[in-house]
């Protein structure tokens, strides 16, 4: 472990959270990963155990996808597409019973080509409580009311290579902010919410590969900054003009996984092998040396999951189930291990309760670790999915109960 002197100004992130919460209300889960897109959840009755019996409803989804369930009161959004990617689905169903309340259907004649873990359905919707945001890659970006009414579509681009799209539309104020890497001419896009018109467009650089990762707003002090994870590291952009503010330089590529922030500090993770570290946002040009508080070694192969941080406590899984512990302040490892359930991981955990919930792919066990200095399963949690079943959307909580999405299933888990 490496540390540079920095002093950034000490945040925290439940206050953080809560910015978002009073505007949003703990009721809605409205974008991947939830309000503030840390994957925090301050309701204090989201079920931590469960089994099969503690599933209330399971519904069938048309088509297959990755998106996780978002909410606005009793209304879920997901999406879909068909197995030829000629056709994605937008559909809205009632949290209480899983009952289809509507769908739509978007024609693409030119679909992409996803890497065999990604789908033609990947990115997660957003929504404001007036419109839903659906993100389809070349087939495009799409606005609808809560009821299913089209209010604008735009293209975006054609997605090439062999890898597909998986980053989601944020909203920020009155603008839908979304993530273009691409194979080839990149860029992060804003457009107006209630027209789509584009409102700025900034370039980034050329990948070699697809691109992934999701923005996230962060506050530090009055200034907030637009952070976005890449092949080559991390950037902040100005939120209300698409300027390039701050780069920190990354130590592997891909760039998948989204940036955590607490306690004044961004921790990144590379998504291939390659050393975690920790940025202190609110510089300005080339920051990787004057900003980076520290780094330390990641092993364990290949991260696909974003980092989770509980008080001074940052959790990292790899794809294989290799969990590490980082102090947050120095980069220290509390522990590194095994959490004891074969095959992949690829979802974003949550944080409920002050634990970290991580659904396995294969099945859909999830295991909720307790941080601390000590590694500490508190369960392993079967909700009695085929051990063939897919599972690499995001746990959502929402109203007490967990969404739980494979490709083409969608359950509800209650105390």
């Amino acid at each position: 472990m490496k540390s540079n002197r920095c002093s950034p100004s000490r945040l925290f992130l439940p206050i953080y959270i809560c910015l978002f919460l009073s505007s949003y209300g703990e009721e809605h889960w409205s974008q991947f990963r939830g309000p503030g897109g840390m994957g925090h959840s301050l309701v204090g009755d989201i079920p931590l155990k469960w089994s099969s019996e503690s599933v209330v409803w399971k519904v069938p989804l048309k088509g297959k996808g990755q998106s996780s369930p978002v909410n606005w009161g009793n209304k879920i959004f997901l999406t879909g597409g068909s197995d030829n990617g000629r056709e994605r689905y937008l559909y809205c169903l009632d949290s209480r019973n899983g009952k289809l309340l509507w769908s739509r259907t978007i024609a693409c004649s030119s679909p992409e080509r996803p890497h065999r873990m990604n789908s033609y359905a990947t990115p997660t919707c957003a929504t404001d409580g007036e419109r839903v945001v659906a993100f389809f890659g070349p087939a495009g970006l799409h606005c609808y009311t809560l009821e299913g009414e089209s209010v604008w579509s735009r293209q975006l681009g054609d997605f090439p290579g062999p890898w597909g799209v998986a980053a989601s539309p944020v909203i920020v104020d009155n603008m839908v902010v979304q993530n273009c890497d691409a194979e080839g001419e990149s860029s992060l896009v804003a457009l107006d919410l209630s027209s789509g018109e584009v409102l700025w467009k900034t370039s980034r650089k050329n990948k070699p590969r697809g691109g992934w990762s999701t923005p996230v707003l962060i506050e530090t002090g009055a200034k907030r900054e637009l952070v976005l994870n890449g092949e080559f590291g991390v950037r902040a952009y100005d939120p209300a003009k698409g300027r390039e503010l701050w780069f920190c330089e990354g130590f592997n590529g891909r760039g998948s996984p989204i940036p955590a922030f607490s306690n004044g500090l961004l921790y990144v993770v590379n998504g291939k092998p390659g050393d975690t570290y920790a940025v202190a946002p609110g510089g300005s040009g080339d920051v990787t040396k004057s900003r980076m508080a520290w780094h330390a070694p990641r092993r364990g192969g290949r991260d696909l999951p974003s980092p989770a941080v509980v008080e001074d406590f940052l959790v990292v899984v790899s794809m294989s189930g290799l969990a590490t512990c980082y102090d947050t302040g120095s980069g220290k490892i509390h522990w590194q291990q095994n959490l004891g359930l074969k095959g992949e991981y690829a979802a974003a955990p949550i944080v409920a309760d002050g634990h970290i919930l991580i659904q396995s792919v294969y099945g859909g066990k999830t295991v909720v670790l307790k941080p601390g200095k000590r590694f500490e399963v508190v369960g392993i949690n079967d909700l009695g999915a085929e051990v063939d079943e897919i599972f690499r959307a995001c746990l959502s909580p929402i109203q007490g109960k967990i969404y739980a999405r494979s490709l083409s299933m969608l359950y509800c888990i209650e105390r």
